[in-house]
């Protein structure tokens, strides 16, 4: 237990004062678990345990702020059967109560389930209006102030209407992922993640560099007030509303312990939507007079407990790193890990970018170390960075030569590319099956097996080589029966029929999507007239610019894409622009909008809801800015929802509704 409490503080020092965290949460919270097993089963706590204390210790530099009333830590449940006992804990105090006070029990409980965010505690004062101090948690009686810090949060307002005494707001400082990423482009020193950039920033001496990193923040508790009370949750997270604090929308009111549980299930779920890391569910009582009868332990509100996500962040050591080649040329480094379980799955394999990546992330000489990873939903997972500074690893090597050709690679920006599109095999192979994928020419049964098996065996270099092979050349291939090339060589037939944005998104043309391609294909009508345009011409279009133009013309000069395509309309492929049967009425309401689409759609899907509404004249894109007029939100949207609710943007959230305006209503 000794041995536990000293790694555990030395780890606590590192990520609460430092902010240099040296494990990560999954692994602290196993050694954290292993002291409270022991102190259970031995019945003996030692004075200086760690399970006796709420946060670190305050930060030297900083003056030292007391809270007018504690900020409690919250005990945590991690699964169902944890989440029950709570429930049945709370359930026992309130009938308890109701015996010995039958003339004013307490409610039946009701719960409140909120967003557990992965950033830093703040707690902010407020008196006469003007926000007067702020500070961190520290300890839970005492924090560090960072007033001048916290007052480069545009989120946080430094007056509110509430005049009539001093009040305690609580919240949470972070940096959105996007805000992160976006730093990371331009900085000469990238941060690790998201976490620790709210905090580092908010703990700086500098409030300039706080101001750098952008940092937002929720407010979620009024620990301490005076001249106002609340009856339940509601009426607090209106009062907060009302003064103008910024309250996360994921607030949800809940009658049952099991449709607490369910809820949380499906907090889970689409917990990867949202711009901002989070790591678990808060469960509250919502009735305040509930809360104050049951009151504290000596380390938790016996009101609330966190259920905490499996964790998505460890540590693992970083064996290789290999070199793939993609359809556009491109080389994108592969990072083999020592296995290690994450998020419920063994993970062998992390991306890295580019060769700036690696040095940003100060992995030039890492190979052999511990480094830390990241796995978000079903995303590869990401190395984050070493877990310590030090240079003492084996070095990445960037190569000379294209591993798979053997070609002389060029630096283009910051990533390697292979010359050799014509000769090189996982470029070639890259090319013809993004020209089958689903969002192109949609070859049903072709994948990057088949691709690769053309490509060896029947010499398939170029997407129009597919529309010359006959029934004898695919029947004597291995796994190819009777059935699967009759099948294969309908499905080629019938891709010569698909339209002309995905014919165009199936070329495959650098730097354009499924976007660019339909603004082309809308445009200019056929095929014969986009390969006639100039870059001037091209550069007209909504959302193309110089480079893109570019890209396009040269596409289309370039004598052996030239002759690819040719090929593929003599084979009988005339890509044409679908049009409407009737006019488009002008007088609907998505005429002219510009409309998003976020979450799952039930009675259709996302992509038929855009056709439907570009039918109508809509402009359906897919990111929520101050131009965006609609946001058609369907199941688990995230953090387009949520900027369109920041925004004031009209949201439309129910099927019915969205069919009915579809179909012409106002």
């Amino acid at each position: 237990m000794k041995q536990l409490i000293e790694e555990i503080s030395r780890h606590n020092y590192a990520y609460y004062t430092l902010d240099q965290p040296t494990i990560s949460d999954k692994e602290y919270d196993e050694l954290y678990d292993r002291l409270v097993a022991l102190e259970r089963e031995s019945g003996l706590v030692l004075p200086h345990s760690p399970t006796q204390r709420v946060g670190g210790e305050t930060l030297s530099g900083f003056e030292p702020h007391r809270h007018r009333a504690r900020l409690w830590s919250l005990d945590k449940a991690q699964n169902r059967d944890a989440l029950m006992a709570w429930h049945t804990r709370v359930q026992k105090l309130v009938n308890d109560y109701n015996a010995k006070n039958p003339e004013t029990p307490l409610p039946t409980p009701s719960f409140v389930v909120e967003l557990k965010f992965d950033g830093l505690s703040l707690n902010l004062t407020y008196e006469g209006g003007q926000l007067v101090q702020a500070a961190t948690r520290g300890n839970g009686v005492v924090g560090e102030g960072i007033l001048a810090q916290v007052k480069t949060i545009k989120s946080i307002p430094l007056e509110i209407p509430f005049r009539d005494g001093l009040i305690e707001v609580q919240g949470e400082g972070m940096m959105f992922l996007s805000v992160l990423e976006a730093y990371n482009k331009t900085a000469v020193e990238p941060l690790k993640n998201a976490r620790n950039a709210a905090a580092g920033a908010l703990r700086n001496q500098n409030p300039k560099i706080t101001a750098e990193r952008r940092l937002d923040a929720f407010i979620y508790n009024i620990g301490y007030a005076e001249g106002v009370s609340f009856t339940d949750h509601q009426e607090m997270v209106a009062f907060l509303r009302d003064n103008r604090f910024k309250v996360n929308p994921y607030v949800r009111f809940l009658s049952t312990i099991e449709e607490v549980a369910e809820e949380l299930t499906q907090l889970e779920a689409i917990r990867h939507t949202f711009d901002y890391l989070i790591d678990g569910g808060v469960v509250k009582l919502a009735d305040m007079r509930t809360r104050e009868v049951l009151g504290y332990t000596d380390k938790f509100p016996r009101w609330a407990v966190a259920f905490k996500f499996e964790a998505e962040e460890t540590t693992t050591i970083l064996e290789s790193v290999t070199w793939e080649i993609g359809r556009t040329g491109k080389l994108t480094p592969v990072a083999t890990v020592e296995a290690v379980d994450l998020a419920g799955v063994t993970v062998q394999k992390c991306t890295l970018n580019n060769i700036g990546d690696i040095e940003r992330k100060r992995l030039k000489h890492a190979l052999g170390t511990s480094v830390f990873i990241r796995r978000s939903n079903d995303v590869i997972p990401e190395i984050l960075g070493k877990v310590t500074d030090e240079d003492d690893g084996g070095e990445i090597i960037m190569p000379d030569v294209c591993p798979a050709c053997g070609s002389t690679l060029e630096m283009r920006g910051a990533h390697l590319f292979c010359p050799n599109r014509l000769g090189c095999k996982p470029q070639l192979i890259g090319r013809i099956a993004h020209f089958a994928s689903r969002d192109a020419m949609d070859i049903e049964t072709f994948s990057v097996m088949t691709a690769e098996q053309l490509f060896d065996e029947l010499d398939v270099r170029d997407p129009a080589d597919l529309y010359s092979l006959q029934y004898d050349d695919l029947i004597k291939l291995e796994r190819f029966g009777e059935k699967k090339a009759k099948k294969l060589l309908e499905a080629f037939e019938k891709s010569k029929g698909r339209d002309l944005p995905s014919f165009l998104f199936a070329l495959g043309i650098a730097n354009t999507g499924k976007t660019t391609t339909k603004v082309l294909a809308d445009h200019f009508g056929s095929l014969d007239a986009l390969m006639a345009a100039t870059a001037e011409e091209l550069t007209t279009l909504p959302d193309i610019g110089g480079i893109v133009a570019e890209s396009i013309v040269s596409f289309f000069a370039d004598p052996v894409m030239r002759r690819s395509v040719e090929r593929m309309q003599e084979a009988g492929i005339n890509p044409v622009v679908e049009k409407s049967a009737a006019p488009v009425n002008t007088d609907n309401v998505f005429y002219g909008k510009t409309v998003v689409l976020t979450g799952t759609l039930s009675t259709m899907g996302r992509d038929e809801a855009a056709k439907k509404l570009e039918a109508l004249g809509a402009k359906v894109t897919g990111s929520v800015s101050k131009k965006t007029d609609f946001v058609i939100a369907g199941e688990a949207a995230g953090s387009k929802l949520t900027k369109a609710q920041e925004l004031g943007i009209r949201i439309i959230d129910d099927e019915a509704e969205l069919q009915r305006l579809l179909d012409g209503g106002a």
